[in-house]
C-alpha cells in the first residue's frame, strides 16, 4: 500500500499543479529501515513524478532517547511505535526549517483521488481567505467523526463541503504559521504514547479551525474493524486498482 499511495499522491500533486500553475511542490520522503528493493522502488516513482523531491534516511538514534518508553497505559512502547513518533518529529523539523507555506503531513497508508490536493489547496485559500485565519485540514472523512453528537459547521470548499472537527490522526495541512505558533503542541506529539495518540494534536483544534471533507478526499487503508473505520460512501477497489 505503501506505493499505491505514493502514487497516489504524486497524481494528484501533478492535477494541483495543472490547476495551481504558481506554486512550488516538493516531496520529501522519509524513510526508517526500509528493505533496499523497497526504497529502489519509492526512487523510481520519484523520478517519474515531474516534481521535486528528496529522499531521507532517519536516523533512529537522533531521537530515540527523547521518547517515553511507557505509554500512558503503563505499557512498553513497541519499536514500530518509536520509529513513527521519530519519523514524525523529523518530518516537523523539515517543516519548521525547510518549508516557506502550506505543509501536508501524510503517512504511507492513504490512498488520494486525482482531485484531493487540487481540492485542499483550493480550499485552505478560499476559507483561509474569507476567515481572514491559518487552519488545519484533514483529508480523510473519518467514521469515527460521526460516533458522537457533536455540533459541527458547513463550510463551502473549492468544489464540495467541508465540516468542522475537533480530532484528527496525524495526516493534516496546515500553515508553517501553525506548526510555529503550536510547536510545543507538535513536539509533546513525538515523546509520549498518550490516549489517545494525538492528544496534543487536538489540542490546538479548541483554538483553531480544523475541517476534514464530505466526501471523502483520501482513503486510510487501516484495519475496517480499527477504531478509525473505513470513510462511507467510497469506492474503495476502484481507487486501490487504478493506483497499482
Amino acid at each position: 500500500y505503501t506505493f499505491r499511495s505514493l502514487n497516489s499522491i504524486i497524481a494528484s500533486l501533478n492535477q494541483a499543479k495543472e490547476q495551481f500553475p504558481k506554486i512550488d511542490y516538493d516531496i520529501i520522503v522519509v524513510d526508517y529501515n526500509s528493505k533496499e528493493e523497497d526504497l529502489n522502488q519509492i526512487k523510481k516513482q520519484l523520478d517519474k513524478s515531474n516534481l521535486k523531491n528528496s529522499l531521507i534516511s532517519l536516523n533512529l538514534n537522533e531521537f530515540k532517547k527523547n521518547i517515553n518508553k511507557i505509554n500512558a497505559k503503563n505499557e512498553n512502547v513497541t519499536e514500530n511505535q518509536i520509529s513513527n513518533m521519530a519519523n514524525i518529529h523529523k518530518s516537523l523539523l523539515i517543516a519548521k526549517d525547510q518549508c516557506k507555506d502550506l505543509i501536508y503531513f501524510v503517512e504511507d497508508d492513504y490512498l488520494h483521488f486525482k482531485y484531493s490536493l487540487e481540492e485542499m489547496v483550493g480550499t485552505y485559500e478560499r476559507i483561509a481567505s474569507q476567515l481572514e485565519k491559518d487552519l488545519i485540514i484533514c483529508p480523510t472523512d473519518y467514521p469515527f467523526l460521526y460516533m458522537d453528537n457533536e455540533k459541527t459547521n458547513l463550510l463551502i470548499g473549492n468544489k464540495r463541503h467541508w465540516r468542522t472537527t475537533n480530532k484528527t490522526l496525524c495526516t493534516l495541512m496546515t500553515s508553517k504559521e501553525i506548526i510555529n505558533k503550536y510547536w510545543h503542541n507538535f513536539y509533546q506529539n513525538c515523546l509520549d504514547r498518550h490516549d489517545p495518540f494525538e492528544k496534543y494534536l487536538n489540542q490546538i483544534y479548541e483554538k483553531e479551525i480544523c475541517i476534514s471533507p464530505i466526501k471523502s478526499l483520501s482513503i486510510h487503508i487501516t484495519n475496517i474493524n480499527s477504531s478509525y473505520g473505513l470513510s462511507p460512501f467510497i469506492d474503495y477497489k476502484s481507487l486501490w486498482e487504478e493506483n497499482s
